[in-house]
């Protein structure tokens, strides 16, 4: 009886590819959010609006759920370089959104796990095993492939995509320090509050931030929540199934906003792009099974 019980249940591994679809549909209303907002406002005032969004929400949930104790001050010079790289690479992220195509965008930003693993030694001082750097050379004639140098325009749309990888890897080598003694409260609790301050301080520099208009503020409310429901889930996927398994998951997106650009937008489905993100997607799967792989969290 028992046995049949447990049979009719789902699996770890679907019930994370259930998360793995509010991750990737989190994600994909953050995208369209974010191009429907980028040219009411510049970047700092979207990061800055959103982050205090997510002040108000992060606090909520902790003092609902009794753990606002969590939050601690021990580790704040490196709360603060998480969150200055993490938040250079939003920024890029966000201003590239509204110049390249969408895919375009996703599969440059997915090769972050290839920088934290050729960074890592130097950073995390981790291996770096023959399988990884092959792997990480692998990775970078995806990218190439992706862009095209020569055969197409470097706009600058495309270089902020490449860096905004980079922000997201100084980010994820951030993280995997703080969650040695800080909770996933604790790390999103300064994640909000330092990047709020760093919007803010970046929107005014010039005197003037932008307030948005009536007709912003509903899609500014969506990146805010959907920016922490897409990691939500993806933490939740990440307890249920290794990172071998998520990954590959979370590769979808690029099919999937690669359609959301061509019925949306209007984006073409260029078969380089997609030839050059399965490279890129090797490789990374390539180092996260390879013996004694780091395993990068996705940016917060």
């Amino acid at each position: 009886m028992e046995h049949s019980r447990q049979s009719v249940g789902f699996s770890p591994v679907l019930k994370a590819a259930f998360w793995m679809a509010g991750t990737i549909t989190a994600f994909c209303f953050m995208a369209i959010s974010g191009r429907m907002v980028g040219n009411a406002l510049d970047t700092f005032e979207i990061m800055a609006y959103r982050s205090l969004l997510g002040i108000g929400i992060v606090v909520a949930v902790g003092a609902f759920s009794g753990k606002l104790h969590q939050v601690k001050v021990n580790r704040l010079p490196l709360h603060l370089v998480r969150n200055i790289s993490h938040f250079t690479g939003q920024n890029l992220w966000f201003f590239a959104l509204t110049v390249i195509p969408l895919a375009q965008l996703i599969a440059l930003e997915f090769t972050y796990p290839i920088w934290v693993t050729i960074l890592a030694p130097f950073f995390l001082h981790e291996r770096l095993t023959r399988m990884r750097a092959l792997a990480a050379v692998v990775g970078f004639i995806g990218i190439l492939i992706v862009v095209r140098p020569g055969m197409t325009t470097l706009n600058v749309g495309t270089i902020a995509a490449l860096f905004c990888a980079l922000g997201f890897a100084g980010s994820a080598m951030a993280t995997r320090k703080l969650t040695e003694d800080q909770s996933i409260l604790c790390i999103l609790f300064w994640l909000a509050v330092m990047q709020a301050v760093l919007g803010l301080i970046c929107a005014g520099i010039d005197g003037d931030i932008a307030l948005p208009s009536l007709a912003v503020v509903p899609w500014l409310i969506v990146i805010g929540c959907s920016g922490l429901t897409a990691h939500f889930c993806l933490t939740n996927a990440l307890a249920l199934a290794p990172a071998t398994i998520v990954t590959p998951m979370d590769f979808a997106r690029l099919p999937v906003l690669a359609v959301v650009g061509a019925v949306f937008y209007g984006e073409a489905l260029d078969p380089f792009l997609f030839l050059g993100g399965a490279i890129i997607f090797a490789a990374i799967y390539t180092i996260l099974v390879s013996p004694s792989a780091p395993k990068p969290p996705k940016p917060l």
